[in-house]
C-alpha cells in the first residue's frame, strides 16, 4: 500500500488561529451624567448673566440712560414752559423736578424725584425727604458714580467756589461749592434762617475697586448763592424707605427679577426641544430674539440690586 501525506495549508491555520483570538473590543463614548450636564449648564447660564451684568450696568445701560434724559429734558422744558413742574407736596418717583449744572466738570443731568435704584436708572434722583432745588434748607440729589452713564463720577473734582446751578420749578438757583467730605468728616455749619443748601452725593473707592466699584459716600456741599428761597407746597414726605437711603438696592425688584428668570428658563427649555426637532439653523433665527430679550429683561432688574450710588 502507499501512503498518502495529508497537508494542511497555512491558511487553514490562520482560520484555526483567529478563531482563539477574543472578540476585539469596541470603545463607546459615554454621555456625562444627567446631574453633571446640568450643572455645567448652570454654571455657563450663570457666567453669561454676570458677564452681561457687568456690560450692562458700566457700557450698555449709559447709552439707555442718554435717552431717556434726552426724553426728561424735552419733558421738563415743556413743563417749565407751563409753568408745571413740581414744587412741592407729594411728587411720583420719576417724575423730572429739576435741571443741574455744574460746566466746571461737564454735569447736566434732569433729576427725577426718587433715590431708589430702580428710580435712578433713568438720571440723578432727589431725596424725598429733603428741600427741593430752590426751597428753605437743604436739598439732597444722589447720582450713580459708575452704572447708569455714571452722571457723578467727576463730582469729587468740583473744588470750593465752583459754581454749581439748579432750575426748577421756583426759578434758577445758583450755588457755590464749600467742600468735599466723607462719612467721616464733619457736617457743615447750619444754615441761617431761610437758608438754602445743595448737597450732591455719590460713592467713591481706591485701589482696584475705583472706576467701577464704588464702595463708600461721598458728599459735596453747595451753599445758595443768588436765587430767590421760596417755600413749596406742603405735605412733603419726612421719612423716606431704607431702599431710598444712600448705598441701598431696591428690593421691590425681587418680583420682576424672579418672572424674568420664569420667562428666560422657559425660553431656554423651548429652544431646546424645538432644535432638536427643527434643527440648529431654524431654531436660533427664531430663538435668538427671544433669548436676548429675555436675557436683557433679567439683567435690566438685576441691576436693581446694585447699590443706588455705585
Amino acid at each position: 500500500m502507499t501512503a498518502t501525506a495529508v497537508l494542511e495549508s497555512p491558511a487553514d491555520d490562520d482560520d484555526d488561529f483567529e478563531d482563539l483570538l477574543p472578540e476585539p473590543v469596541v470603545l463607546t463614548k459615554l454621555p456625562p451624567p444627567a446631574a453633571v450636564t446640568v450643572v455645567v449648564r448652570s454654571l455657563l447660564t450663570l457666567a453669561v448673566l454676570s458677564g452681561w451684568l457687568v456690560a450692562y450696568a458700566l457700557g450698555v445701560s449709559a447709552v439707555q440712560q442718554a435717552r431717556t434724559q434726552q426724553q426728561l429734558y424735552n419733558d421738563f422744558r415743556e413743563k417749565l414752559a407751563l409753568a408745571t413742574v413740581p414744587i412741592g407736596g407729594e411728587i411720583d418717583p420719576g417724575t423730572p423736578v429739576a435741571l443741574i449744572e455744574a460746566p466746571g466738570i461737564g454735569l447736566r443731568q434732569i433729576v427725577v424725584e426718587g433715590t431708589s435704584s430702580g428710580v435712578m436708572r433713568d438720571g440723578p434722583g432727589h431725596r424725598r425727604d429733603t428741600a427741593l432745588p430752590g426751597q428753605p434748607g437743604t436739598s439732597v440729589v444722589y447720582g450713580h458714580a459708575a452704572a447708569f452713564g455714571g452722571p457723578f463720577r467727576r463730582v469729587t473734582e468740583l473744588q470750593p467756589g465752583d459754581p454749581v446751578t439748579a432750575t426748577s420749578g421756583l426759578g434758577v438757583m445758583r450755588y457755590e461749592v464749600t467742600g468735599v467730605r466723607r462719612e467721616s468728616d464733619p457736617l457743615p455749619a447750619p444754615l441761617p434762617s431761610g437758608g438754602a443748601r445743595l448737597t450732591l452725593v455719590t460713592a467713591e473707592a481706591d485701589g482696584w475697586r475705583s472706576g467701577w466699584a464704588p464702595n463708600r459716600v461721598v458728599y459735596v456741599d453747595a451753599v445758595l448763592k443768588s436765587g430767590d428761597v421760596l417755600p413749596g407746597h406742603p405735605g412733603r414726605p419726612r421719612s423716606v424707605a431704607v431702599a431710598e437711603k444712600a448705598m441701598q438696592a431696591d428690593p421691590d425688584a425681587l418680583v420682576p427679577l424672579v418672572f424674568w428668570l420664569q420667562v428666560f428658563v422657559a425660553a431656554a427649555l423651548a429652544t431646546t426641544w424645538a432644535r432638536q426637532r427643527w434643527g440648529g439653523l431654524q431654531t436660533w433665527f427664531v430663538g435668538a430674539p427671544i433669548l436676548l430679550a429675555c436675557l436683557w429683561g433679567t439683567v435690566e432688574t438685576l441691576a436693581e440690586f446694585l447699590p443706588n450710588l455705585s
